[in-house]
């Protein structure tokens, strides 16, 4: 009898794909939260293989904060096209003009932490029961905390310290009327996994993720893209750099990092090399030791 053996990214991969029928089994409308970025661009090829040759049977939601890098919104715009998915599109700009959020201030102003409420209000208005991220426990603490399936509250909001056991593969998806989960399938998956899966599945990606020359500043250590979003200080001097991004998230506050990586060859060899986190570019993260959990708490992604 032949022996069935799964390398390490068959193992993720059937992993998540289970995750995410199990998703379509227990909840009456999932979604799938959509940023461009690299997770949740295999978070939406995992979907699509998990019900092929059948259509996506979840929409997909971006939660546009209007200071997105524009190679991601043309890429988000394209790949809804080409597989037929329906798109959902929650507008920072549009809370802010509601007055339900306020718009920072000063040279560190971001839209990021004002996504929350877009996100809820999003999720309440479709009535979505779950909406499934592409977080993974590597990136970050308060992500590492995360189960599969993590339960949010009628205020939207994550309790760390109360969440429900997940024993084998048994995931409890019971809520009260107006509590929502949050479902993370590949969140045993490392940024190596990621890349190497990229390029054994040959997925599309945005161009952002290789080398290119973009009009740049030096603050805080991070490269920060130049943009009509970012106010600049009197000192700082934009300059052309070859870069390329390692996350994708809001033009304010999303690093970049000195590469020459042009191919998935290149950024494996990069990612394999490199001493610093993946989000150690990313500003947000920063402006306190637990930034992440509170947000997250409040109901951020």
């Amino acid at each position: 009898m032949k022996k069935y053996y799964l390398n390490n990214l068959r193992e993720l991969e059937a992993e998540s794909m289970f995750v995410i029928r199990e998703v379509a089994a227990q909840f009456e409308r999932p979604a799938i939260l959509f940023s461009g970025g690299k997770d949740s661009i295999i978070m939406t090829h995992l979907a699509r293989k998990a019900f092929y040759p059948a259509k996506i049977p979840f929409p997909l939601i971006h939660v546009d904060t209007g200071h997105n890098f524009e190679e991601t919104i043309q890429f988000r715009d394209n790949l809804a096209e080409k597989i037929g998915a329906k798109l959902i599109v929650g507008s920072v700009q549009k809370s802010i003009d509601e007055g339900k959020v306020q718009e920072e201030t000063g040279y560190y102003a971001s839209r990021n932490a004002l996504q929350t409420v877009t996100l809820l209000d999003t999720l309440e208005e479709h009535k979505i029961d779950a909406a499934m991220g592409g977080a993974r426990r590597d990136e970050e603490k308060a992500r590492a905390k995360e189960r599969f399936f993590s339960h949010r509250d009628d205020f939207g909001q994550w309790d760390p310290k109360n969440q429900r056991p997940e024993l084998w593969n048994l995931f409890n998806g019971r809520k009260n009327m107006g509590e929502h989960f949050r479902v993370f399938p590949i969140s045993n998956w490392t940024e190596m996994d990621v890349w190497q899966y990229i390029q054994l599945e040959n997925i599309d990606i945005p161009p952002i993720y290789f080398t290119h020359e973009r009009e740049v500043i030096e603050r805080d250590g991070s490269y920060l893209g130049v943009s009509p979003f970012l106010n600049l200080k009197e000192t700082e001097i934009p300059k052309k750099m070859r870069v390329r991004f390692r996350t994708i998230g809001d033009m304010t506050c999303t690093g970049a990092v000195v590469s020459e990586a042009h191919n998935l060859d290149d950024v494996i060899k990069e990612v394999a090399a490199s001493r610093e986190t993946e989000r150690g570019t990313r500003a947000d993260d920063k402006r306190s030791e637990t930034a992440m959990e509170d947000r997250k708490k409040d109901g951020y992604f």
